[in-house]
C-alpha cells in the first residue's frame, strides 16, 4: 500500500541525506523472522483472492474475505482505519490507479483489470503486497500492461543487494516500462516497511535528483511497488479523497512485494509461490 507515500516522498526530498539515513531501520534477525510471518499472511491472502475472484463478486466481498483470513491467522489488517481508510484491502479497477475503497456497489466484471493491495500487522510488524488480476478474458493491451507491470517489479527487485543504490532499482523499473510503451506513475512511490506501514526510505520507480540516493544495507525491508499506466503517467484523486484515477481514463496496473535486503541479494518476503 502506498497511501500517503507521495507525502513521505516529499518529506524525504526535503530532508538532508544524513538525517534521512538515520531514519532507516535495520531489522534484527528476530524482527526479520516476525516480518516473514506477517508477509506470509499477506501472500496467503492475495494468493487465495486471486483464485476465488470471479465476475459478479463485489470489491466488498473481497474485502470481507481478506479481513476474515487475516484475523484467522492472528494478525490485524494494516489498512483498516489507517488515516480513516475503511477497508482491509485497496481494490482499484481499470482506470483506478490506487486506493480504491471496497464497496458492495462496485461489481467486478469480465475484462476488468483489478488491483488488490493489502497488509497484515503481526506481532508488531507489517507485511505489504499488491497484485493485479485479469478478470476473465481481457484485451491484449490490458494483458500486456499487467505483464509489463509485474516484470517491472522484478526488474527492480533483481537490483537489490547490500551496497546497491535505490536509484538503480528505479532506473531498471523505469527503463522496462518505457521500453514497452507505458508510463510510470510518479505521484506514488514504494517505501520502507516494518514497525510502521510506511517508513523511510521512499522507493522511487523512476530516476530523480530530488532525493538522497540511499545505499541499501543488509536488514532493510522495502515495499517495492511500481504503478504502470497505459497512457499518461498523471493521476487525479476523486471526491472520496482516496481513489486515484488516470487523468485520461487509461488502464493502470500495479504489483508490490515486501523485500528484505541481504548481503548477497534479496529475499521476497511476500512470495506467493511459497505459501
Amino acid at each position: 500500500m502506498n497511501i500517503f507515500s507521495n507525502l513521505l516522498s516529499q518529506a524525504t526530498q526535503s530532508t538532508p541525506p544524513k538525517k534521512q539515513r538515520r531514519g532507516i531501520e535495520i531489522k534484527s534477525p528476530r524482527e526479520i523472522e516476525i516480518m516473514r510471518q506477517s508477509a506470509k499472511i499477506v501472500a496467503t491472502v492475495l494468493k487465495e483472492i486471486s483464485e476465488l475472484v470471479k465476475p459478479g463478486m463485489t470489491t466488498a466481498d473481497l474485502d470481507a474475505y481478506a479481513e476474515k483470513r487475516i484475523r484467522e491467522m492472528d494478525a490485524t489488517p494494516s489498512f483498516k482505519g489507517y488515516h480513516g481508510f475503511t477497508g482491509s484491502i485497496c481494490s482499484s479497477i481499470n482506470n483506478e490507479v490506487v486506493h480504491g475503497i471496497p464497496s458492495p456497489k462496485k461489481v467486478i466484471r469480465t475484462g476488468d483489470v483489478l488491483k488488490v493491495d493489502t497488509g497484515a500487522y503481526y506481532q508488531g510488524f507489517h507485511g505489504d503486497s499488491c497484485i493485479t488480476i485479469a478478470v476473465g478474458e481481457v484485451t491484449p493491451e490490458a494483458a500486456k500492461l499487467i505483464r509489463v507491470a509485474e516484470e517491472a517489479l522484478y526488474k527492480g527487485i533483481e537490483q537489490v543487494k547490500a551496497g546497491v543504490y535505490l536509484l538503480d532499482l528505479a532506473g531498471a523499473i523505469e527503463d522496462h516500462v518505457k521500453a514497452n510503451g507505458f508510463s510510470v506513475v510518479e505521484e506514488f512511490t514504494g517505501h520502507g516497511v516494518g514497525r510502521n506501514l510506511h517508513e523511510e526510505p521512499s522507493v522511487f520507480n523512476f530516476r530523480t535528483r530530488e532525493m538522497p540516493n540511499v545505499k541499501l544495507r543488509t536488514g532493510m525491508t522495502l515495499a517495492i511497488e511500481p504503478i504502470v499506466n497505459a497512457g499518461s503517467r498523471h493521476t487525479r484523486t476523486l471526491s472520496d479523497r482516496w481513489t486515484a484515477v488516470t487523468v485520461d481514463n487509461a488502464l493502470s496496473a500495479q504489483f508490490e512485494h515486501t523485500v528484505l535486503v541481504t548481503d548477497t541479494g534479496y529475499e521476497i518476503l511476500t512470495d506467493r509461490t511459497k505459501v
